[in-house]
């Protein structure tokens, strides 16, 4: 052991020498001493970078296909995709001490004064003479003297967890009456999991409160003030007590009275869609998982309906 004692020692003192001497020779720095002599490099904090948002026109001229539209169909070309969304979706609401957990990511809750000022106006009427006070320009403005079919305090926010069109978890905002809340909760609980494909839960007001522009971009929504597509009667969404499911692949379609074939399919561009017995994805039917689950829940599917069909619509009756 003694024999190891002096050659280690002097590799040791070696090495302390060359150090020394390359120090001098150098002048180079430890890292200790280069943040000591250059605090704004060594101790500044990063900024936080921003990507500027699109504009509009690329966001119109960007068509995406779908990876799920690349899966084995009759004639994939065939089928067209919808037109992407011209607005970034908004950050979900977090949960309030009324809010009602359901499992983690799924809870609804009153409407907060952060909803209600987003939807007032727009998805949430407003009477004509508060319109003008409102930050935003109101597109859903009724008379002074009008009765309300809903308040927001029929209303509950809910959020929920899906799977989009590329597989991945995303959080979506759902506007809907108090009654169907829980129901709505627990579909979509059982729908995230089984990975069932949803490609976007939007508020419609993300949409300026335009149905049809929301079924463009396949949008899942379910609260909309508005009335019945072709007529002047309030629609159940107007009551929170319906919701579209991947409408773009589900359109409404009604028939010629003489049985003569379609005469109207919406939206524009989904007529292909209307064809029920051809194969594609996301086509809801009554071997479809979303179907069984809000029929087990006690909505009515308007694919079922014999005026016309509306394969993308469910609706409950709540007292």
């Amino acid at each position: 052991m003694n024999k190891w004692i002096k050659p280690m020692g002097f590799l040791i003192l070696m090495i302390l020498v060359c150090s020394v001497a390359s120090r001098i020779l150098t002048r180079g720095e430890t890292l200790l001493e280069y943040a000591d002599n250059n605090p704004e490099t060594a101790y500044a904090t990063p900024e936080a970078t921003q990507s500027p948002q699109p504009s509009l026109a690329v966001l119109q001229e960007a068509s995406p296909v779908p990876p799920a539209m690349l899966s084995p169909s009759p004639n994939p070309a065939d089928f067209p995709t919808p037109v992407p969304s011209a607005a970034p979706a908004l950050l979900a609401v977090e949960e309030t001490s009324d809010s009602i957990h359901y499992e983690d990511g799924f809870f609804y809750q009153p409407l907060t004064d952060e909803v209600v000022a987003r939807i007032t106006g727009i998805s949430y009427p407003v009477f004509e003479t508060i319109a003008p006070a409102l930050s935003l320009q109101a597109v859903n403005t009724v008379p002074d003297n009008e009765n309300l079919a809903v308040s927001y305090d029929d209303l509950r926010y809910l959020s929920v967890l899906y799977y989009d069109f590329n597989g991945k978890v995303q959080t979506g905002e759902l506007i809907c009456n108090k009654g169907i809340a829980q129901d709505l909760a627990e579909i979509f609980h059982e729908l995230y999991l089984n990975e069932y494909q949803i490609e976007k839960i939007r508020l419609i007001d993300e949409y300026g409160g335009d149905d049809t522009a929301s079924m463009l971009d396949n949008n899942t929504s379910c609260f909309n003030y508005r009335v019945v597509d072709g007529t002047d009667s309030l629609s159940k969404h107007a009551l929170g007590c319906a919701i579209d499911i991947n409408p773009f692949y589900n359109p409404y379609v009604v028939f010629n009275k003489d049985g003569s074939g379609e005469t109207y399919i919406s939206p524009a561009g989904s007529e292909v869609y209307a064809d029920r017995s051809q194969d594609f994805p996301y086509k809801i039917d009554e071997n479809d998982l979303c179907y069984k689950l809000f029929k087990q829940h006690g909505f009515t599917w308007g694919g079922d309906w014999n005026s016309c069909k509306d394969y993308q619509h469910f609706q409950k009756v709540v007292q």
